[in-house]
């Protein structure tokens, strides 16, 4: 009897918790980190937004050691076809908006702009995209653009 107990008592203490975690297989990841360089670049080129997120929090980390007044960078995300018009208006907007046009409807999800050693994050509101649709992500700091950008896709 108590054997029956203890081998009870050991399975359960197992399953329970395993009831409670998502399988890998399962478990969207609904963050991702980006680095941008002292060198004019994002670190990663295309990111894979899945579907079953609400949000998608991408963390800006700035690896370089130059300040955001000299080589300050931000990440944006809009359609495809929208990112020249973001980025024009973006640069009138200036540094204090950081480089993002106030109330842009065009504009998904922005940080702020960062130097140097810090980071920032931002969220990506899922339901904003549609599948099939052509995204990018991008730097918006004057004449960054042409250079720091990516492709942000809505997966399964």
């Amino acid at each position: 009897m108590i054997r029956k107990l203890s081998l009870a008592a050991v399975l359960g203490a197992v399953a329970l918790p395993a009831m409670f975690m998502a399988s890998p297989a399962n478990a969207a990841t609904c963050s991702a980190t980006v680095e941008s360089t002292d060198a004019m670049k994002f670190t990663t080129s295309e990111l894979v937004v899945p579907a079953s997120c609400k949000d998608f929090t991408v963390t800006l980390k700035h690896i370089g050691q130059l300040p955001k007044t000299v080589m300050g960078h931000n990440f944006v995300v809009g359609k495809s076809a929208d990112i020249a018009g973001i980025n024009a208006d973006g640069m009138k907007a200036g540094g204090a908006a950081n480089y993002v046009k106030a109330g842009d409807s065009r504009v998904i999800a922005a940080s702020k702009v960062i130097g140097g050693g810090e980071s920032t994050t931002v969220k990506i509101p899922v339901a904003k995209l549609k599948a099939g649709e052509q995204y990018n992500f991008v730097c918006t700091f004057p004449g960054h653009s042409a250079i720091m950008k990516g492709t942000l896709k809505l997966g399964s």
